[in-house]
């Protein structure tokens, strides 16, 4: 029987590429391997419902979680984010695997320290690939047990809390939890391994996460903004921890948001407008925030007990000042990277204005003429082939030329034209102008409408004239609107009532949440980047003159992509897009332009306004997303995007030089042609610290600086989904960058 997964993480040495592409050199070193797992272990092994919540079934699949297929379970995971392209059905190379039954080694043993290009600089941890993958194996086992009872306001995506707090009617009151950056320090473990000794009773994996912290393979700060934003300084079993680290809290606000609403229960009268006492909570990772329907005083309440908790039962140092209760309607709250803020519904769906009314008017009476003019095009076209036709048959029948047909077309010459006829007679009449023209005419100046006149003539032209006068008024007299009857005025009037007095009344009565992008941190961040100048007009960036055309291209479009689908689910959206529209394309321009040594006219010419660039078969792609593409987009996305945070702060300088021998270090990859990459970091070339806010973008985490001027070999598939976003430094094994001078 395969021992518990706390004895599970023995010298099972997963091959990095290198090792991959020499496994006869590896598979010397392997020894008697357990045994293989049967069909049903491994289905039962994979499917994440099979885990129950109770401690004793956690414990009979311990020792299959120590068992090398779950590795390579995780390997095919960690392998499908480094190639989106390929299905996880495609089997990785053969993993060579050691098992000994000696104790298991200390996870410092499978760290490497990265040591950054300055002094005073601090180095960075980081685990090998063996070590990931057992970490990320841990935490699966975590998830399966915690995930079943964690509360549903705890989010493990960005997007998925922040449509959550769009939906919150009738915000009155929030506050969001201020936690000051800190280390996760020896207290704050001792509370999480307390947390999970509850439900887990395995001293050998406690001690096994207890190592984790000690090594520092698992080290980051509460409070911060560096977490799941896919640096590589993070964890896969930060987030994990996290959420049953702060699941007191969620117990606290659960039995609050019960307390309030036994006292306040939804009136059923469906005669009479109530809006019950609720309390919402969101929670994503280290960040909370708190939303009331109530008075302040409750909402007060609400914080004291949150904030009691975590000093009390959590030790978390917390900014009480920082977390004051504000208004909902007449202040905005920063949470989650995003504006937050009560409105009532005309300003989320503003109704049209007088101006907005003209202007469609013109719109559509313009396109009504438009139509009209084709239709008159056509008709005359028509008219001149049937000239000409005539024409032709009366200067052949002048000739004394004779046609025979075998078919009498008279018959339908005429149905042809007499329908012509009707059309023309249907079409002119609708027009007021003419019915009134013809009608001013038929009857101004008659003689007959006089009494002694018609005393005098014969009853039936009297008879005549009459019907005649009675078949004017009935076709020719001008009347109210064309189409619209003077009860469908009416109608369309009070309906036009009815909608404005609804939307008073909900304006009144209801609020709802806008969700805004900071458009000023957006601004500051393009400008810190060296997209626009002071004046804020965009600028090149000449650090990426090096790269190839495509290169430069994939690195803007990774860049405006991430901000894209980020900031998707905005109201402001707009904003944002002109942001990428504009400033990150002509600074695009820019680039190419101070490459190429041209102008800027000259560059939008040779790449267009779509920054179509040719590949090595001749054929032109398009990297950058279009103006048209831009102004389709909308908040579609339902899965959780990438910040922009990795792709910001990190340029990859392509070096010159003849060894390419070195393999790809993304992971599972065993490409040898490959390109050395030297990573260039935005708060290096700055000279910036990014825990000033004053001179750093708030909110804007950044790359550790101990990679800072390291080299990576990547081979070309790589190297394109690293520029335009579609992975990350995570994907990537950072402990075998190579030395280059």
């Amino acid at each position: 029987m395969l021992p518990r997964l706390a004895r599970a993480h023995r010298r099972v040495l997963l091959p990095t590429p290198r090792a991959l592409s020499t496994s006869s050199t590896t598979a010397a070193r392997t020894v008697a391997s357990p045994a293989p797992l049967s069909a049903a272990e491994l289905e039962v092994l994979l499917r994440r419902d099979h885990y129950s919540a109770s401690t004793r079934r956690f414990h009979s699949l311990l020792p299959l979680l120590s068992h090398p297929c779950l590795l390579l379970a995780s390997a095919l995971l960690l392998r499908h984010r480094s190639h989106p392209s390929l299905p996880l059905s495609d089997q990785p190379p053969p993993l060579p695997t050691t098992a000994t039954a000696a104790a298991p080694p200390s996870p410092s043993s499978h760290l490497r320290l990265i040591l950054p290009s300055r002094l005073k600089g601090r180095p960075l941890p980081l685990p090998s690939l063996p070590l990931r993958l057992a970490m990320l194996s841990a935490a699966s086992a975590l998830d399966a047990v915690f995930a079943p009872r964690a509360a549903t306001f705890a989010y493990s995506a960005r997007h998925a809390a922040i449509r959550y707090l769009r939906s919150i009617p009738n915000a009155t009151w929030f506050f969001r939890v201020a936690i000051p950056r800190q280390p996760f320090a020896t207290r704050h473990v001792r509370r999480l391994l307390d947390g999970i000794s509850g439900k887990v009773d395995d001293p050998g994996f406690l001690d096994y996460l207890r190592e984790l912290f000690l090594s520092d393979a698992i080290a980051f700060e509460l409070g911060g903004s560096e977490l799941c934003r896919g640096l590589p300084q993070e964890s896969e079993l930060t987030s994990t921890l996290l959420n049953i680290f702060f699941d007191p809290v969620d117990r606290e606000v659960m039995a609050i948001r019960e307390e309030v609403h036994k006292k306040n229960p939804r009136v059923k009268d469906d005669s009479v407008r109530h809006t019950p006492v609720r309390v919402y909570a969101i929670r994503y990772l280290d960040e909370m925030m708190v939303v009331t329907s109530g008075s302040k005083m409750l909402t007060l309440e609400v914080r004291d007990r949150i904030l009691t908790v975590l000093e009390r039962d959590l030790e978390v140092k917390v900014d009480r000042f920082g977390s004051s209760v504000h208004s909902a309607v007449s202040e905005k709250m920063e949470f989650l990277g995003m504006e937050f803020q009560a409105v009532p519904p005309s300003v989320l769906h503003p109704p049209m204005s007088e101006k907005a009314k003209r202007a469609r008017k013109m719109y559509l009476k313009r396109k009504a003429a438009e139509a009209q003019e084709l239709k008159n095009a056509r008709e005359t076209r028509r008219k001149k082939l049937g000239l000409k036709i005539l024409n032709h048959l009366f200067k052949k029948v002048r000739r004394g030329h004779e046609f025979e047909f075998g078919f009498r077309i008279e018959d339908e010459v005429r149905q042809e034209f007499k329908g012509w006829a009707e059309e023309t007679v249907v079409e002119y009449f609708k027009s007021q102008e003419h019915r009134r023209h013809w009608h001013r005419l038929f009857t101004s100046g008659d003689f007959l409408s006089l009494n002694r006149v018609r005393d005098q003539l014969p009853s039936t032209l009297v008879d005549s004239y009459d019907q005649l006068q009675e078949t004017l008024d009935r076709f020719l007299m001008p009347r109210r609107g064309h189409d619209i009857t003077e009860g469908e005025e009416m109608l369309a009037e009070e309906e036009d009532e009815r909608q404005y007095e609804k939307r008073i009344v909900e304006d009144l009565t209801e609020l709802k949440m806008r969700v805004n992008a900071p458009i000023e941190l957006v601004r500051k961040a393009v400008k810190l980047a060296g997209f626009t100048n002071s004046m804020g007009r965009p600028r090149p960036i000449k650090l990426l003159i090096c790269l190839d055309d495509a290169d430069i291209i994939k690195w803007y479009a990774g860049v405006g992509r991430r901000w894209l689908d980020f900031f998707c689910c905005c109201r402001n959206f707009k904003m944002v897009k002109i942001v990428v529209s504009y400033h990150l394309r002509f600074s695009c321009f820019l680039t190419l332009a101070e490459k190429h040594e041209c102008t800027k006219r000259q560059a939008i010419s040779h790449y267009t306004k779509d920054l179509k660039v040719i590949n090595e078969n001749g054929v032109p792609e398009v990297y950058f997303p279009t103006e048209k593409e831009i102004k389709m987009m909308g908040d579609k996305n339902l899965s959780d995007p990438k910040s922009v945070d990795g792709a910001l702060t990190m340029i990859l300088v392509r070096l010159a030089v003849d060894d390419t021998s070195f393999p790809c270090l993304a992971h599972f990859c065993v490409g040898t042609d490959t390109a050395l990459y030297r990573i260039r970091l935005l708060q290096n070339r700055l000279n910036v610290d990014p825990l000033n806010e004053k001179k750093w973008v708030q909110g804007l985490s950044a790359i550790h600086e101990s990679l800072n001027k390291k080299c990576l070999p990547l081979c070309s598939i790589h190297a394109s989904d690293l520029l335009l976003g579609k992975i990350t430094l995570q994907d990537i094994d950072c402990t075998q960058f190579v030395d280059v001078v």
